[in-house]
């Protein structure tokens, strides 16, 4: 018996084909989206402000039909063997459709409208809407407020649709349905609406199973009165349920047989979990790619400054799963390695046959601890965790005319383990234990100089994921469940889910460096972070003037 996983992430898609026996990866394929992520112009050319950061609803259809065939060609498997298929997706990515399910950006009168296409997770222009959630939260004193650190973000369900509201009310009315992206797909999968649990909970500020009260929406608009009950819908769908069964069109498409079990969506971070055996409390897992996502489930409710969120059941049933995160990792490195490294670097990355983040690697990997003289502040798209953030931006002190691009490599990496080692210790000062760390993604998988930093900035041993393609390892597991094959998502893991036998443990004398230069960290970190000088906010401010 076999099931498939499908992972949309912000560049690209993933299908994964896995014999649910024992959770080996029969074949894989990727299709990287043709639209990729729009921040800068619409498909037809039309320009967009800053801070935006579009899809294409296209590119999710194309995926599906692109490499669910093409795994089913590879293994050379009956599909009729093939149980189920799950998803999961970057979140928050929320898209306005009919009452149908048909995206307004396909229809050709807003074909040309950017608030009529699927706002990305990092898509920031929505931070005015975020502020005022939260202000217009604390003056009503919502009791969920501190449940999602005390912030909501712009990149969160509830403000990317105010902006709507806001900026093109018609576009609002023309709307008959705000939808998760990944519940779109489900949709479109089953010809079944559902709404997962977990992004919701996360994303869209419910708690307990319910939305805040209309009138906390009407007091953030009048036009959202009722928004609930006219755009989003009330029912949530639990994680490892069956969404529906796969309609004949999209076996058509995709080369499966009609009737299968299709999974209820869930999260790209979220579903790694099981994926990594880790359905027990106090096992963080940090899924490293463009941008990071820290997971951790727990016995008890805490309330956590500046965490993304805890929603019972978000992770594991029956525990509290907490999230936190980076709004850039590997975004950060690609970056520079992109826009800063100069052409002589790129020969030698070409005579060592080395790609230029392997060749800087290997460089950074040469110095000792501190040898470069720089610490980084790692907020180039934003702090997500744990000041909730998005004007803020990147910085590197101590540079002279003697540092190397190797140097700033290397502090861009340990700037991200610091980041990561706030968020440990958020967590920990309030009595969320943090037993141990798996690390999944592509960037612990390529990079063992990243490894072996962030084991040493934060003092623990790292365990890492037995597949490189672990979303879509766990999608696939949460099919096998909603198939039948297995009772619940622990009994999946437990025959499923993959660990390297590799351990990544904190090197002593480099940790007590690293302790040094986490102060440092520290300080930049509160005095640009918590108020102390909001340069970067003016800076920011300055730039929107200009390119308005």
């Amino acid at each position: 018996m076999y099931t498939i996983g499908l992972d949309f992430g912000t560049l690209s898609g993933r299908a994964v084909l896995v014999d649910a026996r024992d959770g080996s990866e029969i074949a894989e394929s990727v299709f990287d989206y043709p639209h990729a992520v729009m921040d800068e112009c619409l498909p037809s050319g039309k320009r967009l402000p800053p801070d935006w950061a579009l899809q294409h609803p296209q590119d999710y259809l194309d995926t599906l039909a692109h490499t669910v065939p093409a795994v089913l060609k590879t293994s050379g498997i009956d599909p009729g063997q093939v149980k189920g298929i799950g998803i999961d997706f970057t979140a928050c990515t929320p898209m306005p459709v009919k009452s149908d399910g048909t995206p307004l950006c396909f229809l050709d009168e807003f074909a040309d409208e950017p608030h009529a296409y699927i706002k990305l997770w990092k898509h920031h222009a929505a931070q005015r809407q975020a502020d005022q959630i939260n202000e217009t939260a604390r003056q009503m004193g919502e009791s969920w407020l501190p449940l999602y650190g005390g912030k909501i973000s712009s990149e969160w369900f509830f403000a990317k649709l105010l902006q709507i509201v806001q900026e093109r009310p018609d576009i609002y009315a023309q709307m008959d349905k705000f939808v998760e992206a990944a519940d779109w797909v489900i949709w479109k999968l089953t010809g079944v609406e559902t709404r997962n649990n977990c992004t919701a909970g996360y994303k869209a500020m419910v708690q307990g199973g319910a939305f805040p009260a209309n009138e906390y929406f009407a007091a953030l608009d009048p036009l959202l009165a009722d928004v609930v009950d006219e755009k989003i819908g009330r029912s949530f769908a639990e994680l490892g349920a069956k969404a529906g069964e796969l309609t004949s069109e999209m076996a058509a498409m995709t080369g499966l047989p009609a009737g299968i079990a299709v999974a209820v969506a869930n999260v790209d971070a979220h579903v790694t979990a099981p994926a990594v055996k880790a359905t027990e409390p106090g096992i963080m897992v940090i899924v490293m790619g463009t941008s990071s996502c820290h997971i951790l489930s727990g016995t008890e409710l805490k309330v956590v400054d500046g965490m993304c969120g805890v929603v019972k059941g978000g992770i594991i049933p029956g525990l509290y799963g907490y999230e936190a995160g980076q709004s850039a990792v590997g975004d950060i490195f690609a970056w520079y390695v992109d826009r800063g490294v100069p052409p002589e670097y790129h020969r030698a990355a070409a005579a060592a046959g080395l790609g230029l983040h392997e060749y800087l690697e290997r460089e950074a990997a040469k110095q000792q601890v501190g040898e470069h003289g720089l610490v980084a502040l790692d907020w180039w798209n934003g702090n997500r965790s744990t000041l909730v953030d998005v004007d803020l931006t990147g910085m590197i002190v101590g540079m002279t005319l003697a540092t190397r691009p190797p140097d700033i490599y290397r502090a861009l990496i340990e700037a991200t383990a610091f980041g990561t080692r706030e968020i440990i210790e958020a967590l920990e000062a309030q009595g969320i234990e943090v037993r141990e760390i798996v690390a999944a993604g592509g960037l612990p998988e390529k990079n063992a100089l990243l490894r072996q930093i962030y084991a040493d900035v934060t003092g623990r041993s790292f365990k890492l994921s037995g597949s490189a393609q672990a979303p879509a390892l766990g999608s696939a597991m949460h099919a096998a469940v909603a198939a039948g094959i297995f009772p619940n998502i622990q009994a999946a893991a437990d025959k499923m889910g993959k660990l390297k036998d590799e351990v990544v443990r904190p090197i002593p004398d480099n940790q007590a460096v690293y302790d040094r230069l986490f102060a440092e960290y520290k300080l930049l970190y509160d005095y640009f972070g918590r108020g102390g000088n909001d340069v970067m906010k003016r800076l920011k401010a300055i730039k929107h003037e200009a390119l308005a």
